[in-house]
């Protein structure tokens, strides 16, 4: 008796659990996406993401949404100054050769007392097949010290600021020198470095970062993405 009565109650369980409607669990990839694609503005996205169902999920979904929103912004601007850098590439009569315009940074020393002038701009040629393009970075690095830099190799970083993949050793180099003291002198040292094709094309969405190695020490080179959207909008 005792059995049966066992039986009849777990049997109206599952009767009940059976009516119970179980709804999917979204991730909040997707409930990003489809706030996203109601086409409203970025407050009302707020708004609509403060409507779902935990709290975690809200916390999620509304720091994507942020996110989104500057990854749109950005995407713009780099849009509108990419539209500046294509209107200042140079480009032969023939249409074979191309130079971007050269990009000035101050690098202050970690002492700052020696601030570094770094100058750089892309080169490249297509082959007369129209097929292969040939591309290098000129850079320029003026300074004050006692003994010229020496610039070396480069290597390639990742989106984790990890610099050790070897692009090249640097290519032909000069450096000249004047004002000097009795134990600095005012160099200026000119260096370029080749770049495949399929490097600076596949950088364009995420920019390109370098890592110059020098004899005293290292230098950080970032190519944008607007300066990178820009060429290549001219170098076809």
């Amino acid at each position: 008796m005792k059995f049966f009565l066992l039986i009849l109650a777990l049997s109206f369980s599952l009767i009940g659990c059976s009516s119970i409607e179980i709804e999917a669990v979204s991730s909040s990839e997707e409930e990003t996406q489809r706030i996203l694609s109601l086409g409203l503005s970025h407050e009302d996205n707020i708004i609509e993401a403060k409507k779902l169902k935990s709290d975690h999920l809200i916390s999620v979904v509304t720091l994507q949404l942020v996110n989104a929103r500057d990854a749109k912004l950005k995407y713009q601007n780099d849009l509108i100054e990419s539209e500046k850098i294509a209107r200042m590439v140079l480009v032969s009569d023939n249409g074979m050769s191309f130079i971007g315009p050269k990009i000035s940074n101050t690098l202050a020393d970690i002492m700052n007392t020696s601030p570094v002038s770094q100058s750089y701009f892309l080169e490249s040629s297509k082959s007369l097949n129209n097929e292969v393009f040939r591309h290098k970075i000129q850079l320029i690095y003026s300074y004050n010290a006692s003994k010229p830099r020496g610039f070396k190799a480069a290597n390639l970083c990742d989106d984790w600021g990890r610099c050790e993949t070897l692009i090249q050793l640097i290519g032909e180099s000069s450096v000249s020198f004047s004002n000097c003291s009795t134990t600095n002198c005012n160099y200026t040292e000119v260096f370029e470095i080749d770049l495949s094709d399929k490097l600076l094309r596949d950088s364009i969405q995420k920019g390109l970062r370098m890592e110059l190695i020098s004899n005293k020490k290292t230098d950080k080179l970032n190519l944008s993405v607007a300066y990178l959207m820009g060429y290549f909008n001219v170098v076809q």
